[in-house]
């Protein structure tokens, strides 16, 4: 591994290759993260079959801010009314209201995907980590589509995101630490979690969304101080850029593109696809045609 993709014991590959490459896997990354397909999975697939470097997990945790803003811009409506009706319930001391408690929840949930990320965090990020290695990352896959599709299968999918409480929330928010596994997907292990408490489809795809919210902003801010902390160059900081605005806008694409789907079919699709991604990974690993 050269010095530059490697700045002080982070990952950051994604300087080898450039610009335009950047850019082309800014795009299936804004695609997957918000996707329940694991854009790990398909950070590490992409580039090896394409003849290209590992981009790095400071790639991958740096376009946290796409995701971000791509989630922000798509419920901004429910963003808006969560903030301004909490801090208006704040302000009249209405404890009560269900947005300022919704709100609460959602910050509570965060806390145990901080406290193991924390702990995780050298492990994640270090070069060559044994955990972005692609048996992980297929198996990780497989695990999940059968999880998802156990949720599909035996939950009536009636509950809306009106009637969740407290306990729901944290269910999720744990769900949500399966997420630093690579290959396990933010969004499939909330989107699961929630499937499982009985939540409809789009209620429960949009309960992962706001609630990752949080996690995401910490996320991506955390990766931009270690980038900074390191000492990224200036062309690093172009060539992240470039990956960004690229991402952003796909991401938004992505979100609704999953809405859609849930909306009028189920999540089956990314069961069945998740699985193919796992097997291939596994089979590919197993035969040698990816390192």
């Amino acid at each position: 591994m050269s010095a530059e993709a490697c700045t002080q014991g982070l990952d950051t590959g994604f300087i080898e290759l450039g610009a335009a490459k950047v850019a082309a896997l800014g795009v299936v990354q804004g695609i997957t993260e918000l996707l329940p397909i694991s854009s790990t999975a398909h950070m590490r697939i992409v580039p090896a079959l394409l003849g290209w470097r590992d981009p790095g997990s400071a790639f991958s945790a740096a376009m946290q801010m796409a995701a971000l803003a791509a989630v922000i811009s798509y419920f901004w409506s429910d963003v808006r009314g969560f903030v301004f009706g909490s801090i208006a319930a704040v302000k009249r001391r209405d404890f009560k209201d269900w947005q300022y408690r919704f709100t609460t929840w959602i910050f509570l949930a965060t806390l145990p995907l901080v406290a193991f990320g924390v702990l995780l965090s050298k492990t994640l990020n270090a070069c060559g980590s044994p955990l972005r290695s692609l048996w992980v990352i297929g198996a990780s896959c497989i695990v999940m589509a059968i999880a998802l599709a156990l949720a599909e299968k035996f939950c009536t999918h009636r509950r809306t995101l009106d009637n969740v409480s407290l306990k729901d929330a944290m269910l999720v928010g744990l769900a949500q630490v399966g997420a630093l596994i690579p290959g396990v997907s933010r969004s499939g292990s909330t989107l699961t979690a929630a499937l499982f408490l009985d939540l409809k489809r789009e209620e429960a795809a949009r309960f992962s969304f706001l609630l990752g919210l949080p996690a995401i902003f910490l996320a991506g801010v955390k990766e931009f101080y270690e980038l900074f902390k390191a000492g990224l160059s200036a062309e690093g900081w172009m060539i992240l850029g470039v990956g960004l605005i690229v991402a952003s806008i796909s991401a938004f694409a992505a979100i609704w593109s999953l809405m859609r789907i849930l909306e009028r079919f189920s999540s089956w699709p990314f069961v069945v696809y998740r699985f193919l991604i796992g097997v291939f990974l596994l089979t590919a690993v197993w035969q040698g045609w990816l390192q």
